[in-house]
């Protein structure tokens, strides 16, 4: 304990560092995955072979270690940030791509003939009917990938993409234990903080779905 007290008395500026590295290259990857993913399972969901084929492909990417495609793209891109963005993004592709193909698939096609009964265009009812409702389903699988990022981020620091992976690097090398618990701390606390900040975000987003409850309670008694 006093070795850890006095690391973060004698290298607060680096531990802040690798914080800021760490958070910068987690929230980076998860969005490219996003972007790329988001659309692919909207485009994906109106196909069962479409979606069967990209649920397969990118599962056969999730199965390769992280760290082997940070060594296959090492040669192609050097090291650095850019590589590691690499091997996260294609971690994080697949659970944002199967649940936003399976939010979508999961609104009833009642609803849907519901809504252009209405007289609403194509784009309104995937706007204003489809998309909330595949919400819940979409939200999950970000989360999920965020959170996997946060903590497979840590291989960055093997080609000097920075993070908290260097402290755990460093900590291997030199036997450290204070060093190791300090980098495995911080990873798995910043994992559980973006899932509390991601949750109260989604209840936030999601509120009138527990208003509901309580008021068909209501009504039935």
């Amino acid at each position: 304990m006093n070795s850890i007290i006095q690391y973060f008395q004698t290298q607060s500026a680096d531990y802040f560092g690798m914080l800021t590295s760490h958070i910068y290259i987690s929230v980076l990857a998860a969005l490219i995955a996003f972007i790329i993913a988001f659309p692919l399972g909207i485009l994906v969901s109106r196909s069962p072979l479409g979606r069967a084929l990209a649920e397969h492909l990118f599962g056969l990417i999730r199965i390769v270690p992280s760290l082997a495609i940070l060594m296959l793209a090492l040669p192609f891109l050097g090291t650095g940030i850019k590589t590691a963005l690499v091997a996260l993004v294609a971690l994080a592709i697949p659970p944002i791509l199967v649940n936003t193909s399976s939010g979508i698939n999961a609104v009833p096609a009642a609803t849907i003939e519901a809504a252009t009964g209405m007289g609403m265009s194509p784009r309104q009812v995937f706007q204003e009917v489809t998309l909330p409702l595949a919400f819940p389903y979409i939200f999950a699988g970000f989360r999920t990938a965020f959170v996997e990022v946060i903590a497979s981020t840590t291989l960055a620091a093997y080609i000097g993409g920075g993070g908290f992976g260097k402290i755990i690097v460093t900590g291997l090398g030199l036997l450290r234990t204070d060093y190791l618990l300090i980098g495995g701390i911080s990873v798995a606390a910043l994992s559980l903080v973006s899932g509390a900040l991601l949750d109260a975000f989604y209840r936030s987003r999601t509120g009138y779905m527990r208003v509901k409850e309580p008021a068909r309670q209501a009504r039935g008694n």
